[in-house]
């Protein structure tokens, strides 16, 4: 009977061993802090503000200017000039008024176009730190997936004073990993791990509020995101550097 007890214990064991491996395994690991915009230099940090249909005259106006969060730095780092985005802007009528904050480039003709801010990793949080100035007004960010599909979720209300950290969680049901290790997608190579970009911020007013003038400041775009990447033989042949330079060198052989 004693015997018996102990094989069946045995048989247990054995098959919990692989479970718990497998465990393991999909609970490590690598969670980073990552600022992906600073908005401290003008010339690298290119974004446009655009305003709904009733945008006032004369407005959005759009500068870098020199301010900042004293939650972040007390005082200015020596040799570094700290600036956030900084926008003023009015409406002619209350509403669902919305202003755009979308970065950019210029692409090779000199043309202003849409640049996504790629984000690493498995992203978990997303904050940024935002100046209000009370009133009734609340923000979205727009996250595009590696299939082109853009997901909005609500950053949070900015009806409070002073500058304040907003910060939201990524639903886990958007999609930050390719089912495919390695691809061809339009001719491009591709890996498993995709990532989402930031395509944009969006300030929405509500239909109670006043709207005739108002500023609004951005500063420090920063994730928590998860870096970690399953190790595998052969697992240099998914990054897309390594294959081009070995598809290069095997070229008209």
């Amino acid at each position: 009977m004693r015997k018996g007890r102990l094989l069946g214990f045995s048989l247990v064991a054995a098959l919990l061993v692989p479970m718990v491996t497998v465990a393991q395994q999909q609970a490590t690991t690598n969670y980073q802090s990552i600022v992906i915009e600073d908005f401290d230099d003008p010339a690298e940090s290119r974004w446009i503000v655009e305003g709904g249909k009733f945008i006032a005259e004369g407005f959005p106006r759009v500068s870098h200017v020199r301010t900042f969060p004293q939650a972040l730095y007390r005082r200015e780092p020596e040799g570094r000039e700290l600036r956030s985005l900084g926008v003023q802007a009015a409406f002619t009528r209350r509403g669902y008024n919305f202003l755009e904050f979308i970065p950019v480039r210029e692409d090779d003709e000199g043309e202003t176009v849409p640049r996504g801010i790629p984000i690493p990793g498995r992203v978990r949080f997303i904050d940024m730190w935002v100046w209000g100035s009370n009133f009734d007004y609340y923000m979205d960010i727009h996250l595009r997936d590696y299939r082109g599909m853009v997901h909005v979720i609500k950053l949070g209300d900015i009806r409070y004073a002073g500058w304040r950290n907003l910060r939201v969680q990524i639903p886990t049901w958007i999609p930050q990993d390719a089912p495919y290790i390695a691809e061809l997608r339009a001719g491009e190579f591709a890996s498993d791990q995709r990532g989402l970009e930031l395509v944009k911020i969006v300030l929405w007013t509500r239909p109670q509020e006043r709207v005739n003038g108002f500023f609004v400041y951005l500063d420090e775009i920063k994730v928590e995101t998860d870096l970690y990447r399953s190790p595998f033989d052969g697992e240099d042949l998914r990054e897309p550097g390594f294959v081009q330079e070995l598809w290069a060198e095997g070229e008209g052989m």
